[in-house]
């Protein structure tokens, strides 16, 4: 028998520019994981490289704001006039297969998620400086300077939530971020308030 059934939802957040997507693909390459990624749903468009279903799945306006009326999404955020969300049926089938479910998703959105799944882990990722994180969003060349200042107020207000979530990691070096987040993962499967149930049905069967 198993301690741990149902897989961990792990939820990966921070500012825009920090490098949650870089990370989250290093964490991914790690060899013998059983981490299932789950991809979000925006109505943004796609950026060169991006690929729906993958990186995203792109809906319109219309079928994303369907969803939020239908109570299809886990958690979903608004900036910049565009929508992001997480699809709630295929987080939990993954989680029911025993995956752990790796969301990586905006400050707001992760907040929903707390506090819809509060025995989710949460980790926000932070960059060495706040010059780096400035750095990193002119350095994408995707959006106008007007956008990438909205995105830098909205990182400086969201840079005081960090006290929110289950653990800080720092992205200085990427592999040593995802190695952090791993040896996060492995941690909170041994908690005892995770396993004790099981536990003690492993500890009843033994004793019959």
């Amino acid at each position: 028998m198993k301690l741990n059934e149902r897989g961990l939802l792990v939820v990966i957040s921070g500012p825009s520019g920090v490098g949650k997507g870089t990370v989250r693909k290093a964490l991914f390459d790690m060899p013998k994981h059983n981490l299932t990624y789950s991809v979000s749903m925006t109505t943004r468009k796609m950026r060169p490289g991006e690929v729906n279903g993958v990186d995203y799945y792109f809906v319109s306006k219309e079928e994303f704001e369907q969803k939020i009326k239908d109570g299809k999404l886990l958690e979903h955020a608004e900036f910049v006039g565009n929508y992001y969300g997480t699809p709630l049926d295929k987080v939990n089938e993954q989680l029911d297969k025993g995956n752990e479910v790796v969301l990586e998703i905006e400050v707001e959105g992760a907040q929903q998620v707390k506090n819809k799944m509060p025995d989710c882990v949460s980790i926000f990722i932070v960059p060495p400086g706040k010059e780096a994180l400035y750095e990193r969003l002119r350095a994408r060349g995707t959006e106008s300077e007007e956008i990438i200042q909205q995105r830098i107020e909205k990182a400086n207000r969201e840079f005081k939530k960090a006290y929110l979530y289950d653990y800080i990691v720092v992205n200085d070096e990427v592999s040593n971020a995802a190695d952090r987040i791993m040896a996060i993962i492995r941690a909170e499967h041994a908690k005892t308030e995770r396993s004790i149930y099981k536990y003690m049905e492993l500890i009843g069967e033994k004793e019959n």
